[in-house]
């Protein structure tokens, strides 16, 4: 494994404007606190290796996010840390570079979570999987119009869990025809109001909530 892979290069190049020096700042620090850590791409996000993930970062369409793999085992004197939105990773959501901390702070965290992976400290499955960035679920406006029309739609929808929503959309988005999409925007809607899951068929009976 390199120091730099192309791949991150390509993930900066085809980011929003805003995002690119956000990218390229976090990039930098990143590289000149430890020449340890290696670059690599996991689940199309740019990752920062040292004997398994140190930290990761992310762009989407109107925000960036930074995190770190074992952000519940940093040590945190400066209150800087928000954890639990997996798309905004241990900072909240950055819009530009002042979102972040400052470079001090920054590097203390990368150079404990470097020591985190020297020792072998372990983090639970759950926290692991809350630590991936979900990639922002773009809905269609026109199924957001559709969705009001019915009652409780709108509502049901809105407190659904990510997966339950973006279940919903792809098989929106699958079809090809505009019959067959207002068929299935129906259907969609009359189970989302019933508080029904795309899947509901298949699953424990139960309403639509967050995960």
């Amino acid at each position: 494994m390199e120091q730099y892979d192309a791949r991150v290069d390509t993930f900066i190049e085809k980011a929003p404007d805003f995002a690119k020096p956000i990218l390229e700042y976090i990039r930098e620090i990143v590289h000149e606190t430890s020449p340890l850590l290696m670059e690599t791409v996991k689940w199309g996000f740019p990752f920062f290796d040292y004997k398994g993930p140190v930290c990761q970062m992310a762009a989407f369409k109107e925000h960036c996010s930074f995190g770190f793999w074992k952000a519940t085992l940093l040590n945190d004197p400066y209150h800087a840390l928000s954890i639990g939105d997996g798309s905004a990773g241990s900072f909240g959501r950055i819009t530009k570079i002042d979102d972040l901390p400052s470079k001090e702070i920054l590097q203390d965290f990368i150079r404990q979570a470097i020591v985190l992976n020297e020792d072998g400290k372990k983090i639970s499955t759950a926290v692991k999987k809350a630590a991936v960035p979900k990639a922002e679920l773009v809905i269609p406006e026109y199924f957001t119009a559709f969705l009001t029309t019915y009652p409780n739609a709108s509502l049901n929808f809105d407190r659904s869990s990510y997966s339950h929503k973006k279940e919903y959309v792809e098989w929106i988005l699958e079809v090809k025809t505009e019959a067959t999409r207002i068929k299935r925007m129906t259907t969609a809607a009359e189970w989302i109001s019933e508080g029904k899951s795309r899947h509901w068929k298949y699953r424990p009976p139960g309403p639509l909530k967050g995960e």
